[in-house]
Formats: C-alpha cells, sequence, structure tokens
C-alpha cells in the first residue's frame, strides 16, 4: 500500500521512495554501493560464455543504445504525445520514471497519512486519561453509505459486494446510493442492503443527511457531482474513503495544464482533497494523479478486472491476432513483458532474457526463409518511441533469425497481444509492491507464464503449480524451463495444466488483500460514538469471504455486453469540460457587456437613489404633518420613538410569508448551518429559518441572522459547541423585535431528513389545539425517544442520555445543577426523570408558548454557563470532553438536546406529543403520576429569575474580568438595570434643560447697540398732501 505526499512533477526523486534514495547525496560516486542486479552480476558465478556474451553485447551497442534508452526517448518524443490515444495516453506519465537503476524496488509509503492516522490513535489514548471513565454502550451498529455512479455491472460492483459482504460480517450495516440505476440493483438487495437512486434534476439536489452515517465510500470519477454535498456544511467532517480506478482524468490533466484550463484543475484538487483518503488499486495510479495529490493518497491492491475481462478477450480475438500479425497456427508465440515503469537499462534486461532464450532456436530447424515456427515479441514502450530499434540491434548481435524477434508497444490493446502468445514471460527484475496486473491478465487468459522469484510474484505463484519460476541469479533455468513448457513445437502437458491451475488462481487473485485493506483502512479512519459498538477486527473476517470474489452473485450478468467504464468516465470528464467552457464563456460575455453598460449603470443607479432619497424625505414630512397623534404616557411615546429610529434604515419590503406570519399564533423556527442543509427547509409561512452563521444563509428569504442577533455565534467555537441551541439564545435576546407571535416553536432539519417532521394534518392540529387553549401551557413535541435510530432498546432517559454522551450525562447534569444552584459537592444533585412507559422529545423539536419559552431559555442559560464552566479549558484545548470518546467539537450539545424534558417536567409543564403524521395528540408524563418526584421549588419562575437577576448584577456591577460565558448568551436585565437607564434619561433630561437656561442666560447678558434713531413713517393723508402739492410744483 502507497501513496504520494505531494503534487510534484512525476520524478523519480519526488515520486519514488526506493531502496536507493539518498545514495548519491551520502556516497561518492566510486564508494557508491552497488545495486542488487550489480552485485548479482559481480558475485554470482555465471555462466563464462553467456558473461562473455552480454559484456561484448554492452560494450559494442552502448553507444548505439544511448540514442533509444527511454530517458533520451523521452526527450525526442514530446511533440509526438498530442498523437496518442486517450485512453491510452497513461504511459506518458510513466516515461518520466527514466532514473531507475538496476534492481532498485519501487515502493509508495502514505507516510503523511499514516503519521495522521498515529496522531489521531494517540489522542483517542489521551482522551481516555480523563479523570472520568467513558464507556461505550454499543446500541446500534456502525452505518456505511455507498455511492455509486450508476448501478452497472462490472468489475468495481463486484470488487464493492465483496468488500460490503465481509464488511456486514464484522458488524458494519451499509446502504447504497446511485445517481443511475441498474442491473446490480438486485444484486446489493439480494445481500441485504437498500438501495437509494437520486432524483435527477436540473439542479440535482440531494437530499440526504449524511451525518447518519459514520463513514462514506465514494466510488469512480463520475460521483463527481455528488462531492458539492461533502464539501458543504454540516457534512464537511464526514469520514470519506474515495476509490478511484480510472486513468482518463490523469491523462487529460496535462492537456488542461497546455490549454490553460487552471480552474477545471483546481476545481478537481479541491475535490481530492476533500476525500479523508483516496483509494487506488495498483501502484501506477496514484503516480499518474500525482497532480491532484493532497497527501491522502492510499493503494489496496487487488481488482477482478483482470478476470472479468478475460473471457470477452479470449471470445473476441481467438486467432485473428495471430494471423494478422502474420503467425500460423503452428508457430510457437513467446511475449516478454515487463513492469509498468519505465527505466534505463530496460534494454539490457531484454538483453539477458533474449540470451537465455537464444539456445531455443538450435533445436528448431530453419533455412534461409524467415517463416520460423518460434517468434518472439518483447511487449514494452509505446508507439512514440523509438525502442524497436533497440530491440532489432540486440536481436542481430546475438544473432537471432531475421523477424524471430519483433517489438509491440504496450499503448494499444495488451490483451490482445498477450491473447496471440502462447508462453508469456516476465522480463522485470525490480520488486514492486503488488502483483504485476500484466502477469494477472496473462493468466485470466489461460497462459503459461514464466517469472523471476521475486517476493511479490513468490507470494502468488507456486513453482510448476500455477506458474513457472526462475532464480533471478541463474538465468540459465530460464532456458531449460522453456524447453520443457515447449514439446515437439507445441505446449507441453505439464504446461497446459499449470496454465490452467494458474487461470484459476488469477481469477481471485488478491482478495484477502483487498477486503483486508478496507477493513482495515475504515478502523482507521472512522471515529465511533458512545452509542455505536465497535465492529470486530479485520482479522477476524471469515476465511470463505476472502478466497474468492462473489462471482455467484453475478452469475446471470456475466455473459451480457456492459459499456466500458474508461469510455463512460471519458464522456462524463468530455460533459465537465463543456460545462466549464460555456461558464467561462459565459463570464467572458458578462464583462464584455459590463464594460459596454458601465457608464450607463452608474447613471442609473445615481438616478435611482435620488428618486430613493426624493420619496424617503416626502414620506418623513407627510408624516411630521400629520395632526392625530397617538395616546399614551411619555414612556411609551419614547420607546416608539426609539424604535422608529432603529427600524428606519430596514426598508425591505415584507413578503408574503412574513405578512401571514403576522397573523399567526405559532412561528416554527428551523436552526441550519451551511448550504448542505437547504433542501430540508420549509419555505411556507408557519417556518422561518436561521442560520447560525452568516456565510451560510439561504438568498432570497427573509431567515434570521444568528450572529446578528447573537454576536457569540461570531465564535467558530461555541457556534459548534451549543449546536442548535445557538439559534434559541438567539431568538430570545430581544424577542420582541423579531418575533410577535404568542408561541414559539422550533424543528430540526434533521427530523426533515429523517422524514419525522409536522405533516400538514399536523401542523393543522397543532395550530387548532393552540389557539383553542386545548392544553393551556404545554410542551408539544413531535420527534420520540423512543423512536430514536440512536435507542433501539429504548432505554430509560437517563440511561440514553449516558449512552450518547460516553457514559457522563448524569454526572455532567449532576455537576451543572450544584453549580448553578450553589449546592455542596458531596451531594448527588440529579432530578429524577422516571420510566412510566411514555417517552420524551429527542432532536429539538418542539413548540411552547413565548412567555414559558422566555422561561426556559433563563434556565438554560444558567445551565449552558455551568456546563462550559467545568468542561472549556480541557475542550478548548485539546477538542476532547469526557461527553464524548473521540475528538468531539460538538462537545455538551448531545446533553442539551434533553434538557428540554428536564425543565418541562419539573417545572410541572404538560408534556404532549403530537404524532407527526397524523396530528392526534397524547399526553405524556401526566401530572397525576409526577405529584412527590417533581422539583418545583428548584424550577419555578421565581427561584430563577432571582438567580438571573443575581447574576445579571454581578454582570452589570462588577464587570468580572475572568472568562464569563453567562453574559454572552443573551440580555442582562436586573433592577438596576432600569434605573441606570432612568438616572441616564434623567441626566441627559437635566443636562439639555441646562444648556438651555445657559443659552437664554448668554443671550440676556448679550450687549447689544443703542438705538440712534428711530424712522416714524408718516400717516396716509400726509402722503397723499405731500405728493398732490409736488404735483402741483411740477406743472408751475
Amino acid at each position: 500500500m502507497g501513496s504520494l505526499e505531494s503534487a510534484l512533477p512525476l520524478k523519480r526523486e519526488s515520486l519514488l521512495r526506493s531502496s536507493s534514495a539518498g545514495r548519491s547525496e551520502r556516497y561518492p560516486f566510486l564508494l557508491r554501493p552497488r545495486s542488487r542486479f550489480s552485485r548479482f552480476l559481480l558475485s554470482k558465478k555465471l555462466d563464462y560464455l553467456q558473461w562473455i556474451c552480454t559484456v561484448a553485447v554492452f560494450l559494442f551497442f552502448v553507444v548505439l543504445f544511448q540514442m533509444f534508452l527511454p530517458g533520451s526517448v523521452i526527450e525526442k518524443s514530446q511533440d509526438s504525445r498530442k498523437q496518442l490515444d486517450m485512453v491510452y495516453g497513461d504511459l506518458l506519465y510513466l516515461k518520466d520514471m527514466g532514473t531507475l537503476d538496476f534492481g532498485e524496488d519501487i515502493k509508495l509509503e502514505p507516510s503523511k497519512l499514516m503519521e495522521k492516522f498515529q496522531k489521531e490513535a494517540r489522542e483517542v489514548n489521551l482522551s481516555s486519561s480523563f479523570n472520568r471513565t467513558q464507556h461505550r454502550f454499543g446500541y446500534r451498529k456502525p452505518q456505511l453509505a455507498l455511492v455509486f455512479a450508476d448501478l452497472l455491472v462490472d468489475p468495481q460492483q463486484l470488487l464493492m459486494v465483496t468488500v460490503a459482504t465481509a464488511l456486514q460480517e464484522i458488524g458494519y450495516t451499509t446502504q447504497v446510493f446511485s445517481l443511475e440505476d441498474g442491473p446490480a440493483h438486485d444484486i446489493w438487495k439480494s445481500i441485504g442492503v437498500p438501495v437509494t437512486i437520486f432524483q435527477s434534476n436540473h439542479r440535482m439536489e440531494i437530499a440526504v443527511d449524511w451525518l447518519i452515517y459514520d463513514g462514506i465510500l465514494v466510488n469512480s470519477l463520475e460521483t463527481k457531482v455528488v462531492f458539492s454535498c461533502f464539501m458543504q456544511e454540516p457534512f464537511k467532517s464526514i469520514p470519506l474513503i474515495w476509490t478511484i480506478h480510472e486513468r482518463t482524468l490523469a491523462v487529460r490533466s496535462r492537456q488542461y495544464t497546455v490549454n490553460g484550463q487552471i480552474e477545471l484543475v483546481n476545481d478537481w484538487k479541491r475535490v481530492f482533497n476533500r476525500a479523508t483518503v483516496v483509494v487506488f488499486p495498483n501502484l501506477v495510479l496514484p503516480i499518474m494523479y500525482s497532480a491532484f495529490d493532497a497527501g491522502n493518497y492510499y493503494v489496496i491492491p487487488g481488482s477482478p478486472a483482470q478476470a472479468w475481462e478475460a473471457d470477452d478477450v479470449v471470445a473476441l480475438y481467438k486467432d485473428n491476432v495471430r494471423l494478422k500479425m502474420g503467425y500460423g497456427p503452428d508457430d510457437v508465440v513467446i511475449t516478454i513483458v515487463g513492469s509498468q515503469f519505465l527505466y534505463r537499462g530496460l534494454w539490457l534486461e531484454h538483453a539477458l532474457i533474449l540470451q537465455a532464450l537464444l539456445p531455443l532456436f538450435s533445436d528448431i530447424p530453419f533455412g534461409d526463409n524467415s517463416n520460423f515456427h518460434l517468434k518472439i515479441i518483447v511487449l514494452s514502450g509505446n508507439s512514440s518511441s523509438n525502442y524497436s530499434v533497440a530491440v532489432e540491434a540486440i536481436a542481430v548481435n546475438l544473432h537471432y533469425p531475421r523477424g524471430a524477434v519483433k517489438h509491440i508497444a504496450i499503448d494499444g490493446d495488451a490483451g490482445s497481444m498477450l491473447n496471440a502468445a502462447d508462453i508469456v514471460v516476465y522480463g522485470s527484475f525490480h520488486e514492486e509492491q503488488s502483483f504485476p496486473e500484466i502477469l494477472i491478465k496473462a493468466m485470466c487468459i489461460g497462459k503459461p507464464i514464466i517469472a523471476p522469484d521475486l517476493h511479490m510474484i513468490r507470494k502468488y505463484v507456486d513453482d510448476r503449480v500455477n506458474g513457472f519460476l526462475f532464480p533471478k541469479e541463474n538465468i540459465r533455468v530460464l532456458t531449460q524451463i522453456v524447453l520443457q513448457v515447449i514439446s515437439n513445437g507445441k505446449l507441453s502437458p505439464l504446461a497446459r495444466n499449470i496454465a490452467s491451475v494458474g487461470k484459476g488462481t488469477a481469477k481471485n487473485l488478491m482478495v484477502a488483500e483487498t477486503v483486508e485493506g478496507y477493513a482495515s483502512l475504515l478502523e482507521k479512519v472512522i471515529r465511533l460514538p458512545s452509542e455505536v459498538a465497535l465492529p470486530k477486527a479485520f482479522v477476524q473476517i471469515p476465511a470463505k469471504l476472502k478466497e474468492e470474489w462473489c462471482w455467484h452473485r453475478f452469475g446471470a450478468f456475466l455473459n451480457l455486453t456492459y459499456e466500458d467504464r474508461t469510455l463512460r468516465s471519458s464522456g462524463f470528464l468530455v460533459k465537465v469540460e463543456e460545462q466549464w467552457n460555456h461558464t467561462q464563456r459565459e463570464s467572458s460575455g458578462s464583462i464584455t457587456s459590463n464594460d459596454e453598460s458601465f457608464s450607463y449603470e452608474i447613471w442609473k443607479e445615481e438616478k435611482d437613489n435620488q428618486i430613493f432619497n426624493a420619496r424617503k424625505r416626502r414620506e418623513e414630512e407627510e408624516l411630521k404633518d400629520r395632526s392625530d397623534q397617538p395616546h399614551g404616557t411619555w414612556e411609551e411615546v419614547y420607546r416608539g420613538a426609539k424604535r422608529a429610529d432603529r427600524t428606519r434604515n430596514d426598508l425591505h419590503e415584507r413578503d408574503e410569508g412574513e405578512l401571514e406570519r403576522t397573523g399567526q399564533p405559532l412561528c416554527i423556527y428551523e436552526p441550519y448551518f451551511g448550504e448542505g442543509t437547504w433542501s430540508f427547509l420549509h419555505l411556507s409561512s408557519l417556518y422561518r429559518g436561521i442560520g447560525l452563521s452568516t456565510k451560510g444563509r439561504r438568498p432570497r428569504t427573509d431567515d434570521v441572522d444568528g450572529p446578528s442577533r447573537l454576536p457569540l455565534l461570531n465564535n467558530p467555537y461555541y457556534r459548534d459547541t451549543l449546536g442548535e441551541y445557538g439559534a434559541f439564545f438567539a431568538i430570545a435576546n430581544r424577542i420582541d423585535r423579531i418575533h410577535k407571535n404568542a408561541w414559539v416553536g422550533f424543528q430540526s432539519w434533521r427530523a426533515t431528513a429523517r422524514k419525522a417532521s409536522l405533516s400538514r394534518t399536523a401542523e393543522k392540529a397543532l395550530l387548532d389545539a393552540i389557539q383553542t387553549r386545548r392544553h393551556g401551557d404545554t410542551l408539544y413535541f413531535w420527534v420520540r425517544m423512543d423512536m430514536d435510530p440512536r435507542n433501539p432498546l429504548q432505554q430509560d432517559f437517563w440511561s440514553f442520555c449516558d449512552a450518547i454522551n460516553a457514559g457522563n450525562c448524569k454526572s455532567a447534569f449532576s455537576e451543572a445543577f450544584r453549580s448553578m444552584y450553589g449546592v455542596g459537592q458531596d451531594l448527588d444533585y440529579l432530578p429524577p426523570m422516571p420510566d412510566d412507559g411514555d417517552t420524551w422529545s429527542v432532536m429539538l423539536s418542539w413548540a411552547l408558548p413565548t412567555r414559558s419559552f422566555l422561561e426556559f431559555v433563563m434556565f438554560s442559560r444558567m445551565f449552558v454557563d455551568a456546563l462550559d464552566a467545568q468542561m472549556y479549558e480541557e475542550h478548548h484545548q485539546s477538542g476532547h470532553c469526557y461527553l464524548s470518546l473521540s475528538k468531539d467539537k460538538h462537545c455538551y450539545s448531545r446533553a442539551l438536546e434533553l434538557l428540554i424534558n428536564v425543565w418541562a417536567y419539573h417545572s410541572a409543564r404538560q408534556m404532549v406529543y403530537v404524532n407527526p403524521e397524523t396530528g392526534l395528540m397524547q399526553e405524556q408524563h401526566k401530572m397525576k403520576s409526577r405529584r412527590g418526584k417533581m422539583w418545583v421549588k428548584w424550577f419555578s419562575y421565581a427561584t430563577l429569575k432571582s438567580m438571573d437577576e443575581d447574576l445579571a448584577e454581578e454582570a452589570d456591577s462588577d464587570h468580572p474580568k475572568k472568562r464569563w460565558l453567562w453574559p454572552s448568551t443573551g440580555e442582562v436585565v436586573w433592577q438596576g438595570v432600569f434605573e441606570k437607564e432612568r438616572n441616564l434619561r434623567n441626566r441627559r433630561k437635566e443636562k439639555r434643560k441646562q444648556q438651555s437656561k445657559d443659552k437664554l442666560h448668554r443671550m440676556r447678558r448679550k450687549r447689544h447697540q443703542k438705538v440712534i434713531g428711530k424712522y416714524v413713517k408718516p400717516p396716509p393723508e400726509e402722503i397723499e398732501n405731500s405728493n398732490s402739492t409736488m404735483l402741483k410744483s411740477l406743472f408751475l
């Protein structure tokens, strides 16, 4: 198993952790330790003539071969890469591995991932070091979700069915989700796994509460559309294992970079980064996907793909390939294959293998013609290289008959080439971490294989049982084996029997490694809550489930033709690219249109602002001119004026839902956090959302912004720790500014996801009971504790609370109550919650009178403050609290979920269960049965109000400097606050009066200039007389 650690260029230094890593740094060139293959050449006593021939080959062609080495060919074939086929272009990635020496091992280690697992294991051990004992109750099994792009019958479905069957055996429960239906639907149902098909629409909304599942296994690249859910809150932290078998994205990613589609590459990087672990079935794929590596790559070897395709290959080609290659039915074809990694010196390994096969031609008569019965195919490289010339040069130098040795590139269909062979020889001496896939394919086709006794090959191949092995130190044995395999120009009976046995072996090769690999990985990745039972260890998986793939469940579909997964994946990537290009064109078009209409938009915006301001001034003038003023005291007028000032800037038009909600007796708030919850929220006027974060609020809705109502929610620590309780505090904080209804309700989005929310019928029944005051001051709830999936055994209240809080719920409640009420530490202060056959409320879905809700919030604020005081230091620093077995940011939110029951029971409130489907109501824990069991004195309004005022006085008067949560959870109100406000108003009033007196005084004392004289206007008669006199004088 292995992984890459960073997305680096595909070079040996960055991708391989080989046995020779760092040799050049630690030793000078002359003192550098020799590789295994070099030591084998120098230390072993090889045949003298063989060694001489090998050295001659090396010395004679060293200059000639240098120009044909894979490392050199890579530089020469840059222009021809674009011409390669899309599917088989993946070999270009492996050509950059051109610096391996002889005998070096290829090893990929997930060092970062393993460090992460070890760190989490240490943290789990630290959590067990609390002073309190933590317990696991195991009331339910761990649940896994398997997500597929479709349910077509293919090797990936076979693999996951086999893995899921083993996981169920050790204690997991699974559920399958798919974007499209298919024949595999019935297969999953046959093993007892429920299947859900997502409803396809243009928006592709996936409404699933993924928090139900302890882990998610996603398969194939085509499930990318589902990742939009997992990349949003509240599903970001769910462990996710993504299995990738396709190579198409790795091939296309280089073209994305060349074409400048960087955003498309970054989008895929974000998807790879979201996965907790990305699993590959072989070592080649993580190297190909190195551009997307986020340090989370992991290799679980094994896949039934080669065995699945083998029968199709045999039936499809038969003898057609041999005829096309010019081989007759009597010819014996030996195919030399090797590692998928290309490296310098590959030609030398091929030269050694060809040297060992050369004696075979001495037993076969041939003349001057080129029609020989023995043919050798070297299957390696790709069509863009000139390695064929090197192979021909080696054959000529070894005096092979002309045309006997032929090089064929494997960037085409390797299956057809193997089907044309009679014998397959593995010619690589590199140790790899997994069994070579090309040998699996050859064995599945039914070809006898001959391979060196490398550790990974020797693990699955028994010499002369299901294959032939030769020591890599003595290549002469290869010649002897081939002579035994070929008898009278045909395969010997021994070879046919061994090939038949090898076919059965390859059909179920590495099943145990695959099954145990997934089970072991789940143990490392998943952290189970205290109410979940631990599964059995992967070593306890029954042996029969690790012996073979579940072929018997796919027997009816093996003969059916199915669409190739590579083609489907390529088609999906084409759609993604087209969508991305369309988005880019739209964005570029919008930029152009924005540039052209920039000045017009500025002018239009300025004109709209002027019209709005003019309208606002006109309305204000009209309001000032109105003569009929409201009657009331000066205090009411003052409050109304202040309220008008506060709402003056909030001029948004009220929508229909808000207007309808105003006349209703009840408003149900739905707290949510993140876009992943939007599909579970209601849009009717009875409901109103409240976002716990400003970022994830729904657009074009009148949802309440929780952080603006309660600044404490801007703190991510308390937003996560309080959970939906933060919405209670946000609504209660100055509730008259936002809530105008007589009753208030809350409903968790998770209740809607589990189909436990109120139906239309239940809503009408609840509203009718409220309007008619059928039950008075009552707590109505509609999600029962005895029906909760976390409580399959229907435990009593405190037992259930302990089960979901690591066995420490009762002690946490007891300490919190002692802290609240100042009771001695030596007393067991826990309110009784009797098991009388009735049920309790869970999932924070209930309704209360608004006044009772405020009383409950008053009690809850003190309780939360007491919990926070005892848990904050440890939880904030390390992320661990004694209410959880593992690191958990939602420390005491599960304990708060049940607090409403304690308060309602002991404050003598009626508790009525409303059936969410039918609306039928049933009273729980009737008052008669509560007598003598309620702590009314401690939960009465007078007691709680007195405690609240004491805390408010302390916060307002003393201004404590220590960290204190209570003042941040709501209003700080006591009698002194009203007196302070009254005194402040009086001081401001006296100040204004004094300022007026001072102004009048200054005006009176101001020195004025004395009047020099006054003009007295003459009477009208004198004016007329004077005018007539003037006229007479003029005429005279």
